[in-house]
C-alpha cells in the first residue's frame, strides 16, 4: 500500500453564517467504530443542537456521510456540475480535496434563526470542514511490516543495500 496522508489527534473550527453557528470537528479515525465513537462524543456534547452533519473516509475505501436532517434537495456545484446534497455531501468533498483518509468530520449546527438556503448551506458546511481540516495537524503514514531475516556474514552487505 502506498503512503497516505491523515490528522493526528482532533481539531476544531467554528464559523458563523447569519447567526448559525456551525462547529466544526475533525478526528482521526482508522476504524468505522473509532469513527462512530468520535460522532457519539460529538452529538452528546451538543445536545441541543439541530443538526450534526458528518462524513469520513477511512484509507480502505470505505466512505460515509450523513445530511441529519438538513434538507435534501439537491444543487449543482458551479465547477463540478455533479448534483449533491446540501451538507454530508460537501463535507465529504471537503475531505476528499484535503486528500486525507482515517478522518472523521462531524459539523454541528445551531441555527439562528434566519435560513441559509441550500447554496449558503453548502458554503456554511465546505466552509466549517475546510477549517477544521486545515486547524488540524498533518501527519504522513507509512505502512511498513516488521521482519527478521537471517543470513550468512557473506551475505550480509547484500543483504542490507536490498531492505535499504
Amino acid at each position: 500500500m502506498a503512503d497516505y496522508k491523515t490528522i493526528r489527534g482532533t481539531a476544531t473550527f467554528e464559523y458563523e453564517e447569519k447567526r448559525s453557528r456551525f462547529i466544526a470537528t475533525a478526528s482521526f479515525a482508522d476504524t468505522e467504530e473509532k469513527a462512530l465513537a468520535v460522532l457519539n462524543a460529538v452529538r452528546a456534547a451538543n445536545r441541543t443542537a439541530r443538526h450534526n452533519v458528518y462524513a469520513y473516509v477511512l484509507q480502505n475505501g470505505r466512505t460515509r456521510y450523513s445530511d441529519d436532517g438538513e434538507p435534501a434537495k439537491t444543487i449543482r456545484y458551479p465547477t463540478a456540475g455533479a448534483p449533491a446534497k446540501t451538507a454530508g455531501t460537501p463535507v465529504l468533498e471537503t475531505i476528499g480535496h484535503a486528500g486525507v483518509a482515517d478522518v472523521i468530520v462531524v459539523v454541528t449546527r445551531d441555527f439562528g434563526g434566519i435560513l441559509l438556503g441550500t447554496g449558503g448551506l453548502v458554503r456554511a458546511y465546505t466552509a466549517a470542514a475546510s477549517g477544521a481540516l486545515q486547524s488540524a495537524e498533518l501527519v504522513s503514514m507509512r505502512l511498513v511490516v516488521d521482519c527478521k531475516v537471517r543470513v550468512s556474514y557473506a551475505q550480509f552487505e547484500q543483504a542490507q543495500r536490498i531492505i535499504a
